[in-house]
C-alpha cells in the first residue's frame, strides 16, 4: 500500500495555513477571509505581505494569497520563506506570462499552485474557508469542483438551508499547475468524499483527465455539467464524421464511457445532487410510481417516457400482496392510491412495492388538497422506507403546506422535490450511473481476438502513400486497408476510359454502380459523381461521359483518376448505416455510428465511442442511435445480422488502436441485412503522426487492456503460470488471494494486518485505468486436485499467486510499486519475475524512474531488491522504512 499523503493533501487537508494579505487597503472580502481564518481545525495566521516578507514564525503548509496581481511575486517568494507546500493565488484576472512567471517561481520553491484566477476553496471538515465563494456551506460528502468560481459560488449558497453538504468545494481558476484531473485524483482517496460534482468547460489533457475521472467514477458516483456547448466552430474536415460531430457530442462520449453522468441543465444539477447525497443509489432504470392522484402520476409517466426511464409492471407476487392489503386498489404501475389514500395505504403500498425485484426505485407522489392527512402520511412513509436498501425518493407537489415536510423527509434520509419533472428526472440522471458503470468496466483489447487483421500489408499500405506524399487514400486502397481488418467490402475496379467500364461492368455483371475517383472530392454525390442502377454496356459508356463532365463543371481543378465501377449490392431488405472516424484536437481519433446514406448529415442520427471496444461497447453504441429501432425486426424486414454489425464496429476500433496514421475514416453507406454487413464505399484520411509514435497507443484517451504484457513462465519447480494485467473479472480470485496470505506477508504488503479488501478496494484494485497504473497478477494453471474456494465460485478454479502493481507519480516521469506473494510461492523467484516485468512495462512507457517502501524488518524483500540492483536507503520521513529506487 502506498503510504505517503497524497500530494495534494497540502493543499486541501493542511495542518496549517497562513493568509497574507496586502500591507494597506485590505479588500473587504479579504478582511472576511481573514475573521473566519480562526474558525479552522488546523493552525493557522494571518500576515501582512511585509510581515510574511520577514516571518516571525515558519512551517505552514498552505498560504492565501489575497494580494493584487502587483504583488503576487512577492507573495510567492513569501510563501516560500514560510515552508509552505502549498500556494493559492486569488486574483481577478492575469496575463498568461504573469501566471508562467508565478508557476515558475512556486515550482522552484516546491509549491503546488492553485490558480491564478481561483476563488479559492472550502473544506467543511477542517472549517477552512480558503476563498471568496460564501459563507461556509453544511458539512458533508458531496464534492464540487468547478471551473467556473462564480457559479461555484452559486451552488454552495443554494444548497445553504438543504439537506445537502459539502466535503470540498473547489474554484481551479486558470489551471496553471493544479488541474481538474489533479483534483479528481485526489477526491479518489478522500476519505470525506463519497460523491462528486463537477462544473466542467474544457479539458487540456484529454489522457490526464480520463485517467483521473475513471478512477474516481469506478468508487464513487460524479456528476458533471458541462458549460460551453457551442459547436460552431469547425476545423478543416475532409469526411462525413466531423461535419456532423461536434465537440460536445465528443465531451458526451467521454464522460460516459468515464462512467460519469452528465446533466444538461443547471437545476438538474441540483436535483442529481441531491440523490447523491443520500446513502443510495439506483441500480437501473425501472421504476415504481406510488401517488394519491391521477394526474401526478400521468405527468411522472410522461416525463420518464421522454427520459426512457421503464415503468415495467409488478410483479404477480407484487400485484397479488397489493390486492391483498388493498383490496379497492387497481394495480398499475403507476400505481394511484386516490384521494382517500391514508397514511397506512401509502406505508402498505410501499413496503409492498419497494421488495419487487423488478423496479429499480420507488417514487412516492403526494398532492396536498383539503383533508388530506399530509403530515400522517409522511410519517408513515418515513417509517416504511427504514431499513431498505432501494432507492425511495418523494414528491410532495406544493409549497405552504408541503415546506414543512420536506425537511422531515430530508433528514430522513428521503430526498423530496416538488414538482413530478424534477423527481423523474433526477432518477433519470443518477440512474445513468449504473447504466454508464458497465461502459467502465469494459477493458477491451487493441486487438479483439477475432482473425488476426493483415497488419503489416496495412502499414505498408500507408507507407506507400506517404511516400508519395498524398494524405487521401483512393476509394479501392480504402478498401484494402478495411479488407486487411476482414471487413467485407464489395469489389471495386478503376476504369481509366469508357470502353475499361464497359469491359469491368460485363465481367462484374450488371447493374453495377459506377463512381468518380479523385483524391480532390470528398462527397462524390454532391459533384454528379455517383450514378447507381447502371444497367447496360450502353448505360456505361452514356454515365461514364455523364460523370466526368459534371464533376468537371462543378470542380474544375480536381484531378480525376477515371471512374471506378462495382457491382450493385442487391438487398431487398438492407439498412444504409455509417461507421466513422475523425481525430478531435483533445480527445484523439473518435468513432462514429449510425444512420447512413446521402442524407447522412441531415437525418444527423450518430452516437460517438472511443476506443478501443469491444462486443459490449459495440451494442451500446447501436442501441443509442434512432437506426437501431429499424434493426429488427421491422415492417416485413428480416432483423439484421447484429453480431456482424458488432463486429464490424470492434474491426473499425482496431483499425483506429493498430493504426495511428488515421486520422479520418468514412465507411458510407454500409449495407446491412439478415446475412451481414458490406462496406459499399470508403474514404480514408491518413497523416505521418502514427510515425511520430514513441509509447504505443500513447494517441488514444483510453489505454486499451495491455495484452501484449501477457507471458507464460515456469517455475524452477516446473510449475507453470501465467503473467497478466489485471482485470476486473479478478475480483473474487483477488479477496482469496489476500485472505489466504498469512498475517506476516499481510503486514509486509499494507503495512497492517488487514484481513481482506473491503468492496471499494477491491474495485479500486482490478478496474484500473492502464495509463496511470498497472498491475501485473500470476496466475496459476486450473488444477483438478484443487477445488474452488468459496470466493472464486463453481468452475473458477484459477489461483492469483502473486500480484505487482506501479502507479504514476504527479512528475509523470516516475512511479511507486508495491508487490505480494503467495506464501507457499515465496522462494520460487516468483518476486524477482514478477518486479522485472513491472519494470520493463514502467521502462515500455518511457518512464525515468521506479521507487517502493519496504519495511526495515522485511529482509527477504530489501534482499530481492538489492538483487536487482535497486538502491536501497533509509527513508527520510519515516526511519523504519526503506526507499528503493531504480533508474530506467
Amino acid at each position: 500500500m502506498l503510504h505517503h499523503r497524497h500530494y495534494l493533501a497540502p493543499l486541501f487537508e493542511p495542518e496549517s495555513a497562513v493568509l497574507v494579505v496586502e500591507d494597506e487597503a485590505v479588500p473587504a472580502w479579504a478582511q472576511e477571509l481573514a475573521d473566519g481564518l480562526g474558525q479552522a481545525r488546523c493552525r493557522t495566521a494571518v500576515l501582512r505581505l511585509s510581515e510574511a516578507a520577514a516571518p516571525q514564525e515558519a512551517g505552514f503548509e498552505l498560504a492565501l494569497l489575497a494580494v493584487g496581481n502587483q504583488a503576487v511575486d512577492a507573495g510567492i517568494a513569501a510563501a516560500a520563506k514560510l515552508g509552505c507546500s502549498a500556494v493559492v493565488v486569488m486574483t481577478d484576472r492575469s496575463a498568461p506570462e504573469d501566471s508562467w512567471r508565478w508557476l515558475d517561481a512556486a515550482r522552484v520553491a516546491g509549491m503546488r499552485l492553485l490558480g491564478p484566477g481561483t476563488m479559492g476553496f472550502v473544506r467543511p471538515g477542517l472549517q477552512l474557508n480558503a476563498g471568496r465563494m460564501g459563507p461556509m456551506p453544511g458539512e458533508g460528502n458531496v464534492a464540487l469542483v468547478s471551473q467556473s468560481g462564480v457559479l461555484g459560488g452559486a451552488i454552495l449558497d443554494w444548497a445553504t438551508g438543504t439537506v445537502i453538504g459539502f466535503s470540498l468545494a473547489v474554484s481551479l481558476g486558470a489551471e496553471a499547475d493544479v488541474e481538474m484531473a489533479q483534483v479528481l485524483d485526489f477526491l479518489t482517496t478522500d476519505s470525506r468524499t463519497k460523491s462528486v460534482v463537477v462544473y466542467l468547460e474544457a479539458v487540456r489533457n484529454s489522457r490526464r483527465f480520463m485517467s483521473a475521472l475513471r478512477a474516481l467514477a469506478a468508487i464513487k458516483p460524479v456528476v458533471v455539467l458541462k458549460g460551453q456547448r457551442d459547436d460552431a466552430a469547425r476545423h478543416r474536415l475532409l469526411t462525413h464524421s466531423g461535419a456532423i460531430c461536434g465537440s460536445d457530442a465528443i465531451y458526451s462520449a467521454a464522460l460516459r464511457r468515464a462512467g460519469a453522468v452528465q446533466v444538461r441543465l443547471f437545476t438538474q444539477l441540483f436535483t442529481a445532487a441531491r440523490l447523491l447525497a443520500g446513502q443510495t443509489w439506483p441500480l437501473g432504470n425501472r421504476l415504481a410510481v406510488v401517488s394519491n392522484g391521477n394526474g401526478p402520476a400521468v405527468l411522472a409517466a410522461d416525463v420518464a417516457m421522454w427520459n426512457r426511464i421503464a415503468l415495467p409492471p409488478p410483479a404477480e407476487s407484487t400485484a397479488a400482496a397489493l390486492r391483498e392489503r388493498l383490496p379497492a386498489l387497481m394495480v398499475h404501475n403507476p400505481l394511484n392510491l386516490g384521494l382517500d389514500a391514508a397514511p397506512a395505504d401509502f406505508a402498505a403500498a410501499l413496503e409492498i412495492v419497494v421488495k419487487d425485484p423488478g423496479f429499480d426505485g420507488v417514487l412516492l407522489m403526494l398532492a396536498a388538497y383539503s383533508g388530506a392527512d399530509v403530515a400522517g402520511i409522511t410519517d408513515a412513509v418515513i417509517a416504511a422506507a427504514k431499513g431498505t436498501r432501494k432507492q425511495v425518493f418523494a414528491c410532495w407537489m406544493g409549497d405552504h403546506t408541503m415546506r414543512p415536510l420536506w425537511r422531515r423527509l430530508d433528514d430522513a434520509g428521503i430526498p423530496v422535490f416538488r414538482t413530478p419533472e424534477t423527481a423523474v428526472d433526477a432518477f433519470s440522471t443518477v440512474a445513468t450511473f449504473h447504466r454508464n458503470q458497465q461502459l467502465l468496466q469494459q477493458t477491451p483489447r487493441s486487438l479483439s481476438g477475432l482473425e488476426p487483421p493483415d497488419l503489416d500489408g496495412a502499414r505498408m499500405l500507408i507507407e506507400s502513400a506517404l511516400a508519395e506524399q498524398r494524405e487521401v487514400l483512393s476509394e479501392m486502397e480504402s478498401k484494402a486497408l478495411l479488407g486487411a481488418f476482414h471487413i467485407p467490402v464489395t469489389r471495386t475496379v478503376l476504369a481509366r476510359s469508357a470502353n475499361e467500364a464497359i469491359v469491368i461492368a460485363e465481367q462484374t455483371g450488371f447493374p453495377v454502380a459506377m463512381k468518380v475517383s479523385s483524391p480532390d472530392i470528398t462527397h462524390k454525390s454532391d459533384v454528379g459523381g455517383v450514378v447507381l442502377n447502371v444497367r447496360n454496356a450502353l448505360e456505361v459508356r452514356a454515365q461514364y461521359g455523364e460523370i466526368l463532365g459534371s464533376v468537371r463543371r462543378a470542380q474544375p481543378d480536381a484531378r480525376i483518376d477515371g471512374v471506378t465501377v462495382q457491382a450493385m449490392r442487391r438487398s431487398r431488405f438492407g439498412r444504409e448505416l455509417y461507421v466513422g472516424v475523425f481525430r478531435d484536437p483533445v480527445f484523439g481519433p473518435v468513432i462514429a455510428f449510425g444512420a447512413g446514406g446521402t442524407r447522412i448529415e441531415v437525418v444527423r442520427d450518430t452516437t460517438l465511442e472511443f476506443a478501443p471496444l469491444n462486443r459490449f461497447l459495440a451494442r451500446r453504441m447501436i442501441e443509442r442511435t434512432r437506426v437501431a429501432e429499424s434493426l429488427g425486426n421491422f415492417r416485413g424486414a428480416p432483423a439484421v445480422e447484429f453480431l456482424h454489425l458488432e463486429a464490424l464496429l470492434v474491426r473499425v476500433s482496431e483499425m483506429v488502436c493498430e493504426l495511428p496514421w488515421i486520422a479520418e475514416m468514412d465507411v458510407n453507406p454500409v449495407i446491412a441485412d439478415e446475412r451481414g454487413v458490406i462496406a459499399v464505399d470508403a474514404r480514408i484520411v491518413i497523416d505521418r503522426s502514427g510515425s511520430e509514435q514513441t509509447v504505443r497507443h500513447s494517441h488514444l484517451a483510453i489505454m486499451p487492456y495491455p495484452a501484449h504484457l501477457t507471458q507464460a513462465m515456469t517455475a524452477p519447480d516446473g510449475s507453470f503460470y501465467t503473467v497478466r494485467p489485471i482485470q476486473p473479472e479478478d475480483g473474487d480470485r483477488l479477496q482469496a488471494f489476500m485472505r489466504g496470505l498469512s498475517a506476516e506477508t499481510r503486514y509486509f504488503r499494507f503495512i497492517s494486518t488487514l484481513a481482506e479488501l473491503t468492496p471499494k478496494m477491491l474495485v479500486r484494485y482490478t478496474q484500473i485505468d492502464y495509463d496511470r497504473e498497472l498491475a501485473l497478477v500470476a496466475v496459476e494453471p486450473p488444477d483438478p486436485a484443487r477445488a474452488p474456494s468459496k470466493d472464486q465460485g463453481e468452475g473458477e478454479e484459477e489461483r492469483i499467486i502473486g500480484v505487482v502493481r506501479y502507479l504514476l507519480n504527479p512528475d509523470g516521469e516516475s512511479c511507486e510499486f508495491a508487490i505480494a506473494i503467495a506464501d507457499d510461492w515465496q522462494g520460487k523467484r516468483l518476486g524477482s519475475t514478477l518486479m522485472r516485468a513491472i519494470v520493463e512495462a514502467a521502462r515500455g512507457k518511457g518512464l525515468k524512474r521506479i521507487e517502493g517502501f519496504v519495511l526495515g524488518n522485511n529482509a527477504r524483500m530489501l534482499g530481492l531488491m538489492s538483487y536487482l540492483g535497486f538502491r536501497v536507503v533509509t527513508d527520510p520521513d519515516d526511519p523504519s522504512m526503506k526507499l528503493v529506487t531504480m533508474d530506467l
